[in-house]
């Protein structure tokens, strides 16, 4: 309202000028005579542009105070949106961080039973191989002291029948043929 009354002020000042240097005065004065000053011309246009300026000033004035205000609460809500959605944030992150400290935990608890399971299942799989390894070595051995057994068996039967053929003579021989019938022969 003031930057009006400066303006009207200036526009006074500047038709006085032009009045003045119209009329050969030179120079800045108050001509105090109201007709030829314009004065009441003056106070009506002031009064005028005071009485309708008032309602556009206030209504310009209010539309900005309006548009002001709208931003204001247009970025409260803003903040109180981002506010909440950051409390949102906040929890899903802290959700998130329990969720993996839960994976975590149920990794390395599933890593420690594979661990246990496959330990036991290899001393199962050593024991098998050292029961497998002992039967394989207890057979070995038979078939290796049956082996023996036949070829000290075989050898004894050729010395046996070697010392016989030159011990004995064909009367011998015939006597214990003849023996070995009559046993046979009598056990019938």
């Amino acid at each position: 309202m003031m930057g009006t009354f400066f303006l009207l002020a200036e526009a006074a000042h500047s038709a006085a000028s032009e009045l003045a240097e119209a009329e050969g005065h030179s120079g800045f004065g108050f001509n105090f005579d109201i007709l030829e000053s314009n004065l009441i011309n003056l106070a009506i246009l002031i009064g005028l542009l005071f009485y309708f300026g008032r309602s556009f000033l206030g209504k310009v004035l209010g539309e900005r105070r309006e548009k002001i205000e709208t931003a204001i609460k247009e970025a409260e809500q803003r903040q109180k949106e981002a506010a909440a959605a950051l409390s949102d944030a906040q929890q899903k992150l802290t959700q998130a961080q329990a969720e993996a400290e839960r994976i975590r935990s149920a990794a390395e608890e599933s890593a420690k039973s594979a661990k246990e399971t496959v330990l036991a299942k290899a001393a199962q799989d050593v024991e098998r191989l050292k029961e497998t390894a002992a039967q394989d070595l207890n057979s070995e051995r038979d078939r290796a002291i049956a082996q023996l057994r036949q070829q000290v068996a075989a050898m004894a039967m050729q010395r046996v029948e070697s010392q016989l053929s030159s011990h004995l003579d064909d009367s011998a021989q015939q006597q214990l043929i003849d023996r070995s019938i009559a046993l046979v022969g009598g056990g019938s």
